[in-house]
């Protein structure tokens, strides 16, 4: 059974840190681009980070850059997200996906194909 299960969430005061874990089971990541979205309360999911399987590219969005790293161990099958300066802004569900082979677009929600039940992230005083 394919899984995704993200943790590391939590409550953070603004301009704290935290680093979301996103561990697989049930297929290896290491031939799937993996990228991490978000979800605040009535907004649409939008892109965060993503990065090949190899690890040698990543890709981020403007409201992040700077301020996340997306990593991953294909050897523990497993992908981070590190935020840090977090904003309350940056508070939201943050769900980890995996690309669908052979898909164009690493910042479309609808391009992935496996999806973890998220974390919660809460940046407040």
């Amino acid at each position: 059974q394919v899984q995704l299960v993200e943790s590391g969430g939590g409550l953070v005061q603004p301009g704290g840190s935290l680093r979301l874990s996103c561990a697989a089971s049930g297929f290896t990541l290491d031939t799937y681009i993996m990228g991490w979205f978000r979800q605040a309360p009535g907004k649409e999911r939008e892109f965060v980070a993503a990065i090949n399987w190899s690890a040698g590219s990543t890709n981020y969005a403007d409201s992040v850059k700077g301020r996340a790293t997306i990593s991953r161990d294909n050897v523990k099958n497993t992908v981070y997200l590190q935020m840090n300066s977090l904003e309350p802004e940056d508070t939201a569900i943050y769900y980890c996906a995996a690309l669908r082979p052979f898909a164009q677009d690493m910042r479309v929600a609808g391009n992935y194909v496996y999806w973890g039940q998220g974390t919660q992230v809460t940046v407040s005083s």
